[in-house]
């Protein structure tokens, strides 16, 4: 019966920035656990790419929605032609790379436009199927830096930089997670935020692994994420083991926020 509480047969799970590093472990795990995964992303090939790639793992349940998450018309059109939704997982956004004395706010607007305001519009355009659903649920993937400010001294002259414009995007969609639970609860659809810490690409890692090393001893667990640690969370909370957690948003940073 425990297994059975992790496991998502029959149902129909919508993952936005599915072929970037984190939506392919968070696709996988989904995958993994029996749910049907609509791959969603802005290069057809890409998707197409990635989700031969997963046929190859044994993983045949997927489908394509090549699509601009930011592009409303877009995402309210696929969601008219769609029949069953029960997991909406909010994971892209663009933002541009800067320093305070770099960033403009064309780049904070990108930041909002496509972590945010997208994240509202699939939500509200996807309202009617999750009603629908038995034990609907919508994850957001936030950030470490929507609570805490990066710590320059990690970051030294590097100039890897988190943009000043992503935390501040990444805290907007915290506190839309919470209103957005507090709103739908009463139509038994669960919304809740991830709250990533160091997960860098593996190239990154080989590109920097001086900085990378930097970031592994900023945590108690000293190292960093792998991606397949945000796929376990969010099928967690995309299945009935979290039926009673709404609003919530957890820290999966290796205890970075803990200090």
């Amino acid at each position: 019966m425990s297994e059975r509480m992790f496991r998502l047969d029959g149902r129909v799970a919508f993952v936005s920035g599915a072929a970037g590093h984190l939506g392919q472990a968070i696709t996988r795990a989904l995958l993994g656990a029996g749910a049907h995964v609509i791959l969603n992303g802005r290069n057809a090939e890409r998707l197409s790419a990635f989700r031969s790639s997963l046929a190859d793992e044994g993983f045949a349940k997927t489908s394509i929605a090549c699509f601009d998450m930011s592009d409303t018309p877009a995402v309210v059109s696929f969601v008219s032609g769609t029949h069953q939704l029960d997991v909406l997982v909010n994971n892209a956004i663009t933002v541009a790379m800067g320093t305070i004395a770099t960033s403009t706010g064309d780049d904070f607007a990108k930041a909002y436009d496509t972590g945010v305001r997208a994240a509202f519009e699939a939500m509200r355009a996807a309202e009617p199927l999750l009603r629908k659903s038995a034990g609907a649920s919508v994850i957001n993937i936030a950030s470490m830096y929507g609570t805490v400010s990066p710590d320059p001294s990690v970051y030294g002259d590097s100039g890897l930089d988190s943009p000043p414009s992503y935390g501040p995007a990444k805290a907007a969609l915290i506190q839309l997670t919470r209103y957005m639970a507090c709103h739908w609860g009463p139509l038994g659809i669960r919304v809740n935020a991830i709250a990533p810490g160091p997960f860098p690409h593996e190239t990154f890692q080989r590109a920097h692994p001086a900085f990378v090393e930097r970031l592994a001893a900023k945590t108690p667990l000293k190292r960093i994420g792998r991606a397949s640690e945000i796929g376990g969370v969010v099928t967690f909370l995309a299945s009935e083991a979290a039926s009673y957690i709404t609003g919530a948003v957890l820290p999966v940073d290796g205890g970075w926020t803990a200090w």
